[in-house]
Protein backbone atom coordinates (compact mmCIF):
# COMPACT_ATOMS: atom_id res chain seq x y z
CA UNK A 1 0.00 0.00 0.00
CA UNK A 2 1.36 3.37 -1.09
CA UNK A 3 0.88 5.45 1.58
CA UNK A 4 0.61 9.60 1.43
CA UNK A 5 -0.68 12.19 2.96
CA UNK A 6 -4.14 12.38 1.10
CA UNK A 7 -4.18 8.86 2.99
CA UNK A 8 -4.38 10.02 6.45
CA UNK A 9 -7.63 12.73 5.47
CA UNK A 10 -8.94 9.54 4.08
CA UNK A 11 -8.58 7.72 7.56
CA UNK A 12 -7.69 9.76 9.98
CA UNK A 13 -9.74 11.79 12.88
CA UNK A 14 -8.94 15.58 11.50
CA UNK A 15 -8.01 16.40 14.83
CA UNK A 16 -4.40 16.61 13.22
CA UNK A 17 -3.37 18.69 10.54
CA UNK A 18 0.25 17.49 9.32
CA UNK A 19 2.86 18.56 7.15
CA UNK A 20 2.90 17.43 3.41
CA UNK A 21 6.08 15.45 3.89
CA UNK A 22 5.86 11.81 5.42
CA UNK A 23 9.58 11.20 7.22
CA UNK A 24 10.27 7.17 7.16
CA UNK A 25 13.88 6.89 8.38
CA UNK A 26 15.70 8.24 11.24
CA UNK A 27 19.32 8.58 12.17
CA UNK A 28 20.63 11.01 14.99
CA UNK A 29 19.39 14.73 14.75
CA UNK A 30 18.66 14.29 10.88
CA UNK A 31 15.45 12.46 9.35
CA UNK A 32 14.84 12.13 5.35
CA UNK A 33 11.04 11.86 4.21
CA UNK A 34 9.71 9.44 1.42
CA UNK A 35 11.38 11.51 -0.97
CA UNK A 36 14.82 11.01 0.16
CA UNK A 37 14.89 14.46 1.30
CA UNK A 38 17.05 15.25 4.31
CA UNK A 39 15.49 17.44 7.56
CA UNK A 40 17.59 18.36 10.72
CA UNK A 41 15.42 17.64 13.49
CA UNK A 42 15.36 20.57 16.01
CA UNK A 43 11.70 19.76 17.17
CA UNK A 44 12.72 15.84 18.37
CA UNK A 45 9.14 14.65 18.35
CA UNK A 46 8.35 18.12 20.72
CA UNK A 47 10.91 17.26 23.06
CA UNK A 48 10.89 13.71 23.39
CA UNK A 49 13.89 12.54 20.82
CA UNK A 50 16.38 13.11 23.94
CA UNK A 51 18.81 11.00 21.80
CA UNK A 52 17.84 11.34 18.46
CA UNK A 53 16.60 8.83 16.40
CA UNK A 54 18.05 5.43 16.91
CA UNK A 55 20.10 6.05 19.25
CA UNK A 56 22.14 1.85 19.65
CA UNK A 57 21.38 2.13 23.46
CA UNK A 58 17.84 2.33 22.77
CA UNK A 59 17.97 0.21 20.15
CA UNK A 60 19.39 -3.06 21.79
CA UNK A 61 17.40 -2.16 25.19
CA UNK A 62 14.37 -2.55 23.16
CA UNK A 63 15.65 -5.75 20.89
CA UNK A 64 16.88 -7.51 24.06
CA UNK A 65 13.53 -7.19 25.98
CA UNK A 66 11.75 -7.73 23.24
CA UNK A 67 13.35 -11.30 22.97
CA UNK A 68 12.23 -11.65 26.57
CA UNK A 69 8.85 -10.59 27.95
CA UNK A 70 6.86 -8.02 26.25
CA UNK A 71 3.78 -7.25 28.92
CA UNK A 72 2.60 -8.39 31.79
CA UNK A 73 -0.46 -7.30 33.72
CA UNK A 74 -0.03 -5.51 36.83
CA UNK A 75 -1.22 -8.28 38.99
CA UNK A 76 2.52 -9.04 38.65
CA UNK A 77 5.74 -6.95 38.51
CA UNK A 78 8.67 -7.00 36.36
CA UNK A 79 12.76 -6.52 36.53
CA UNK A 80 12.96 -3.33 34.06
CA UNK A 81 10.39 -1.47 35.64
CA UNK A 82 11.88 -2.02 39.44
CA UNK A 83 15.70 -0.97 37.91
CA UNK A 84 14.03 1.90 36.63
CA UNK A 85 11.99 2.97 39.57
CA UNK A 86 14.77 2.51 41.16
CA UNK A 87 17.42 4.79 39.51
CA UNK A 88 14.70 7.09 39.32
CA UNK A 89 14.24 7.30 43.00
CA UNK A 90 18.13 7.00 44.20
CA UNK A 91 18.60 10.50 41.55
CA UNK A 92 15.79 12.79 42.80
CA UNK A 93 13.67 13.56 46.22
CA UNK A 94 11.60 10.93 45.41
CA UNK A 95 10.49 7.32 47.14
CA UNK A 96 8.10 5.86 45.06
CA UNK A 97 6.70 6.11 41.49
CA UNK A 98 4.08 5.19 39.45
CA UNK A 99 4.65 4.49 35.54
CA UNK A 100 1.79 5.52 32.82
CA UNK A 101 2.04 5.83 29.17
CA UNK A 102 2.37 9.43 29.15
CA UNK A 103 2.90 12.62 30.45
CA UNK A 104 -1.48 13.47 30.90
CA UNK A 105 -1.68 10.12 32.60
CA UNK A 106 1.37 11.25 34.88
CA UNK A 107 -0.22 14.12 35.53
CA UNK A 108 -3.79 12.95 35.84
CA UNK A 109 -2.35 10.50 38.78
CA UNK A 110 -0.23 13.27 40.24
CA UNK A 111 -3.87 15.17 40.20
CA UNK A 112 -6.04 12.50 41.82
CA UNK A 113 -3.00 11.22 44.30
CA UNK A 114 -3.66 15.08 45.35
CA UNK A 115 -7.22 15.49 46.05
CA UNK A 116 -7.21 11.57 47.52
CA UNK A 117 -4.28 13.04 50.17
CA UNK A 118 -6.17 16.18 50.91
CA UNK A 119 -9.52 13.67 51.30
CA UNK A 120 -8.19 11.60 53.58
CA UNK A 121 -5.91 13.62 55.56
CA UNK A 122 -8.14 16.91 55.93
CA UNK A 123 -11.71 16.01 54.40
CA UNK A 124 -13.65 16.88 51.52
CA UNK A 125 -13.75 20.29 51.41
CA UNK A 126 -10.03 20.25 50.78
CA UNK A 127 -10.40 20.10 47.21
CA UNK A 128 -9.10 23.08 45.31
CA UNK A 129 -6.53 23.18 42.75
CA UNK A 130 -4.35 26.19 41.68
CA UNK A 131 -2.65 26.13 38.04
CA UNK A 132 -1.62 28.91 35.91
CA UNK A 133 -2.79 30.45 32.98
CA UNK A 134 -0.50 29.31 29.39
CA UNK A 135 -0.14 26.14 31.79
CA UNK A 136 -0.30 23.07 30.01
CA UNK A 137 -1.20 19.77 31.15
CA UNK A 138 -1.75 17.05 28.84
CA UNK A 139 -5.84 16.08 26.82
CA UNK A 140 -7.48 13.99 29.19
CA UNK A 141 -10.57 16.39 30.72
CA UNK A 142 -8.99 16.87 34.17
CA UNK A 143 -5.52 17.96 33.21
CA UNK A 144 -6.65 20.08 30.12
CA UNK A 145 -9.04 22.30 32.48
CA UNK A 146 -6.26 22.42 35.22
CA UNK A 147 -4.19 23.32 32.02
CA UNK A 148 -4.78 27.55 31.76
CA UNK A 149 -5.56 27.12 28.15
CA UNK A 150 -9.32 27.26 27.65
CA UNK A 151 -9.11 27.01 23.86
CA UNK A 152 -8.31 23.46 24.77
CA UNK A 153 -10.43 22.59 27.27
CA UNK A 154 -13.98 24.75 25.97
CA UNK A 155 -16.27 22.78 24.30
CA UNK A 156 -16.80 19.39 25.85
CA UNK A 157 -19.47 20.09 28.60
CA UNK A 158 -19.27 20.72 31.97
CA UNK A 159 -15.30 20.81 33.42
CA UNK A 160 -14.14 19.08 36.31
CA UNK A 161 -14.54 21.80 39.84
CA UNK A 162 -12.64 23.57 42.48
CA UNK A 163 -10.02 24.20 39.79
CA UNK A 164 -8.53 28.18 39.68
CA UNK A 165 -6.12 29.85 37.74
CA UNK A 166 -3.65 32.76 38.45
CA UNK A 167 -1.23 34.60 36.39
CA UNK A 168 2.45 32.82 36.42
CA UNK A 169 4.80 34.36 38.07
CA UNK A 170 2.35 36.67 39.93
CA UNK A 171 2.82 35.53 43.35
CA UNK A 172 0.28 38.01 45.11
CA UNK A 173 -2.24 36.51 42.76
CA UNK A 174 -1.44 32.78 44.13
CA UNK A 175 -1.29 34.20 47.57
CA UNK A 176 -5.05 35.82 47.06
CA UNK A 177 -6.49 32.62 45.63
CA UNK A 178 -5.01 30.09 48.07
CA UNK A 179 -6.83 29.30 51.57
CA UNK A 180 -7.38 26.02 53.71
CA UNK A 181 -9.04 24.50 51.07
CA UNK A 182 -6.14 24.51 48.41
CA UNK A 183 -4.84 21.42 48.12
CA UNK A 184 -2.76 21.54 45.28
CA UNK A 185 -0.81 24.01 43.32
CA UNK A 186 0.33 22.38 40.07
CA UNK A 187 2.87 24.33 37.72
CA UNK A 188 5.38 23.35 35.21
CA UNK A 189 8.96 24.83 36.13
CA UNK A 190 9.29 26.17 33.02
CA UNK A 191 6.11 26.50 30.93
CA UNK A 192 7.08 25.40 27.51
CA UNK A 193 3.49 25.45 25.18
CA UNK A 194 2.70 28.43 26.65
CA UNK A 195 5.42 30.49 25.02
CA UNK A 196 8.91 29.41 27.00
CA UNK A 197 8.43 31.12 30.03
CA UNK A 198 10.86 30.77 32.71
CA UNK A 199 10.04 31.52 36.40
CA UNK A 200 11.31 34.08 38.59
CA UNK A 201 13.37 32.08 41.45
CA UNK A 202 11.75 34.38 43.82
CA UNK A 203 8.12 33.33 42.61
CA UNK A 204 9.04 29.81 42.73
CA UNK A 205 10.05 29.94 46.76
CA UNK A 206 7.57 31.95 47.04
CA UNK A 207 4.85 29.20 45.47
CA UNK A 208 6.75 26.39 47.98
CA UNK A 209 6.13 28.90 51.01
CA UNK A 210 2.44 29.32 50.27
CA UNK A 211 2.25 25.58 49.76
CA UNK A 212 3.45 24.79 53.10
CA UNK A 213 1.44 27.53 54.23
CA UNK A 214 -1.70 26.16 53.80
CA UNK A 215 -0.48 22.35 53.77
CA UNK A 216 -0.93 21.88 50.07
CA UNK A 217 0.93 20.10 47.54
CA UNK A 218 3.12 21.22 45.24
CA UNK A 219 2.82 19.62 41.86
CA UNK A 220 5.67 20.21 39.36
CA UNK A 221 4.92 19.12 36.13
CA UNK A 222 8.00 18.03 34.43
CA UNK A 223 7.03 16.49 31.90
CA UNK A 224 8.82 18.70 28.96
CA UNK A 225 11.49 19.83 31.42
CA UNK A 226 12.59 16.87 33.07
CA UNK A 227 15.04 14.31 31.99
CA UNK A 228 18.24 16.49 31.27
CA UNK A 229 16.24 19.35 28.87
CA UNK A 230 17.28 22.05 31.52
CA UNK A 231 20.79 20.66 31.88
CA UNK A 232 19.94 18.90 35.21
CA UNK A 233 18.38 15.38 35.66
CA UNK A 234 15.07 17.53 36.53
CA UNK A 235 14.57 20.96 36.60
CA UNK A 236 13.62 21.18 40.35
CA UNK A 237 17.33 20.80 40.90
CA UNK A 238 18.78 23.61 39.58
CA UNK A 239 15.71 25.66 40.97
CA UNK A 240 16.48 25.47 44.62
CA UNK A 241 12.81 24.15 45.43
CA UNK A 242 11.25 20.47 46.10
CA UNK A 243 7.89 19.36 45.02
CA UNK A 244 6.15 16.75 46.67
CA UNK A 245 4.89 15.46 43.51
CA UNK A 246 6.49 15.09 39.84
CA UNK A 247 5.54 14.24 36.49
CA UNK A 248 7.59 13.55 33.79
CA UNK A 249 7.30 11.92 30.46
CA UNK A 250 8.51 12.91 26.64
CA UNK A 251 12.19 12.28 27.29
CA UNK A 252 11.74 9.14 29.54
CA UNK A 253 11.63 7.18 27.15
CA UNK A 254 13.41 8.96 24.43
CA UNK A 255 10.90 7.89 21.95
CA UNK A 256 8.82 4.78 23.71
CA UNK A 257 5.62 5.70 25.27
CA UNK A 258 6.27 6.12 29.11
CA UNK A 259 5.18 8.35 32.11
CA UNK A 260 6.28 8.49 35.31
CA UNK A 261 4.61 10.14 38.73
CA UNK A 262 7.73 11.01 41.29
CA UNK A 263 6.32 11.15 45.08
CA UNK A 264 7.36 10.78 48.63
CA UNK A 265 6.22 7.35 50.52
CA UNK A 266 4.25 9.07 52.57
CA UNK A 267 2.03 10.79 50.20
CA UNK A 268 2.12 7.79 47.73
CA UNK A 269 0.25 5.65 50.75
CA UNK A 270 -2.98 7.11 49.82
CA UNK A 271 -2.89 5.68 46.37
CA UNK A 272 -4.09 2.34 47.86
CA UNK A 273 -4.74 -1.05 46.19
CA UNK A 274 -7.88 0.05 43.72
CA UNK A 275 -7.27 3.80 43.45
CA UNK A 276 -5.60 4.09 40.26
CA UNK A 277 -3.82 1.91 37.65
CA UNK A 278 -3.40 1.56 34.48
CA UNK A 279 -3.21 -1.75 32.11
CA UNK A 280 0.11 -0.47 30.35
CA UNK A 281 1.85 1.63 32.39
CA UNK A 282 5.49 0.18 33.90
CA UNK A 283 5.28 -2.72 30.88
CA UNK A 284 8.69 -4.38 30.73
CA UNK A 285 9.05 -3.24 26.77
CA UNK A 286 9.22 0.51 28.04
CA UNK A 287 10.88 0.33 31.28
CA UNK A 288 13.99 -1.44 29.57
CA UNK A 289 13.72 1.46 26.83
CA UNK A 290 14.03 4.22 29.64
CA UNK A 291 16.29 2.60 31.99
CA UNK A 292 18.66 2.72 28.37
CA UNK A 293 17.88 6.41 28.02
CA UNK A 294 18.46 7.07 31.97
CA UNK A 295 22.00 5.76 31.71
CA UNK A 296 22.90 7.83 28.85
CA UNK A 297 21.35 10.77 30.11
CA UNK A 298 22.21 10.93 33.71
CA UNK A 299 26.28 11.52 33.33
CA UNK A 300 27.87 14.63 33.64
CA UNK A 301 29.16 14.88 30.25
CA UNK A 302 25.73 14.65 28.58
CA UNK A 303 23.92 17.75 31.20
CA UNK A 304 27.36 19.80 30.67
CA UNK A 305 26.70 19.20 27.11
CA UNK A 306 23.70 20.28 26.88
CA UNK A 307 24.36 23.64 28.57
CA UNK A 308 26.51 24.31 26.09
CA UNK A 309 24.98 23.92 22.84
CA UNK A 310 22.73 25.97 24.75
CA UNK A 311 24.97 28.56 24.76
CA UNK A 312 25.77 27.44 21.17
CA UNK A 313 21.81 27.96 20.03
CA UNK A 314 21.37 31.16 21.53
CA UNK A 315 24.71 32.44 20.46
CA UNK A 316 23.89 32.03 16.72
CA UNK A 317 19.85 32.67 16.94
CA UNK A 318 21.34 36.42 18.61
CA UNK A 319 23.32 36.12 15.30
CA UNK A 320 21.07 35.52 12.93
CA UNK A 321 18.66 38.55 14.67
CA UNK A 322 21.42 40.60 14.26
CA UNK A 323 20.90 40.33 10.19
CA UNK A 324 17.19 40.25 10.41
CA UNK A 325 15.55 41.78 13.05
CA UNK A 326 12.82 39.15 13.63
CA UNK A 327 13.32 38.55 18.00
CA UNK A 328 12.11 40.19 20.22
CA UNK A 329 13.53 37.65 23.07
CA UNK A 330 15.33 34.12 23.18
CA UNK A 331 14.51 32.71 25.92
CA UNK A 332 14.44 29.70 28.16
CA UNK A 333 16.71 27.23 29.58
CA UNK A 334 18.86 24.05 27.76
CA UNK A 335 17.59 22.42 25.36
CA UNK A 336 14.18 24.20 25.58
CA UNK A 337 14.93 27.23 23.92
CA UNK A 338 12.10 29.53 22.52
CA UNK A 339 12.15 33.13 19.92
CA UNK A 340 9.87 34.82 20.16
CA UNK A 341 8.67 37.27 17.13
CA UNK A 342 8.63 40.89 17.07
CA UNK A 343 5.35 42.58 16.71
CA UNK A 344 5.27 42.63 13.06
CA UNK A 345 5.93 38.92 12.38
CA UNK A 346 3.48 38.41 15.56
CA UNK A 347 0.98 35.37 14.73
CA UNK A 348 3.24 33.86 12.54
CA UNK A 349 5.37 31.05 14.22
CA UNK A 350 4.00 28.69 11.94
CA UNK A 351 4.67 30.40 8.87
CA UNK A 352 8.58 29.86 10.16
CA UNK A 353 7.81 26.38 10.92
CA UNK A 354 6.29 25.62 7.43
CA UNK A 355 9.23 28.24 6.01
CA UNK A 356 11.60 25.61 8.00
CA UNK A 357 11.04 22.26 6.61
CA UNK A 358 11.19 23.45 3.33
CA UNK A 359 14.84 24.15 3.80
CA UNK A 360 15.38 21.10 5.25
CA UNK A 361 15.12 21.40 9.03
CA UNK A 362 12.55 20.79 11.65
CA UNK A 363 11.24 23.26 14.02
CA UNK A 364 8.05 23.96 16.69
CA UNK A 365 5.80 26.58 17.73
CA UNK A 366 5.05 27.56 21.51
CA UNK A 367 1.58 29.52 20.72
CA UNK A 368 1.55 31.48 17.71
CA UNK A 369 4.49 34.14 18.17
CA UNK A 370 7.10 31.58 19.43
CA UNK A 371 9.30 29.49 17.63
CA UNK A 372 10.00 27.09 19.68
CA UNK A 373 13.90 24.36 19.68
CA UNK A 374 13.74 21.23 21.52
CA UNK A 375 16.41 19.30 19.82
CA UNK A 376 18.31 15.68 20.79
CA UNK A 377 20.56 16.52 24.22
CA UNK A 378 23.03 15.15 22.11
CA UNK A 379 22.96 16.63 18.90
CA UNK A 380 26.71 17.18 17.58
CA UNK A 381 27.69 20.61 16.99
CA UNK A 382 28.34 20.28 13.28
CA UNK A 383 23.83 19.61 12.72
CA UNK A 384 23.51 22.82 15.12
CA UNK A 385 25.00 25.12 12.82
CA UNK A 386 24.01 23.60 9.30
CA UNK A 387 20.20 23.51 11.21
CA UNK A 388 20.19 27.24 12.06
CA UNK A 389 21.88 27.88 8.70
CA UNK A 390 18.72 26.61 6.78
CA UNK A 391 16.29 28.26 8.77
CA UNK A 392 18.03 31.01 8.70
CA UNK A 393 17.47 30.53 4.56
CA UNK A 394 13.94 30.30 6.16
CA UNK A 395 14.00 33.94 7.34
CA UNK A 396 15.59 35.33 4.58
CA UNK A 397 12.28 33.85 2.21
CA UNK A 398 9.65 35.18 4.68
CA UNK A 399 11.47 38.53 5.60
CA UNK A 400 11.85 39.03 1.35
Amino acid sequence: MKVTRATFDDVMVPNYNPAKMIPVKGEGSRVWDQEGKEYIDFAGGIAVNCLGHCHPAMVNALTEQGNKLWHLSNVFTNEPAIRLAKKLTDATFADRVYFANSGAEANEAALKLARRWALDKHGADKNQIIAFTKGFHGRTFFTVTVGGQPAYSDGFGPKPGAIEHVDYNDLAALEAQMSDKTCAVMMEPLQGEGGVISPDAEFVKGVRELCDKYNALLIFDEVQTGFGRTGSLYAYQQLGVTPDILASAKSLGGGFPIGAMLTTAEIAEHLKPGTHGSTYGGNPLACAVAEAVFDVVHTDEVLAGVQAREELFKSKLAEINQRYGIFQDIRGKGLLIGAELTEEYAGKARDFLNAGADEGVMVLVAGPSVVRFTPSLIIPEADVLEGLARFEKAIAKIVG
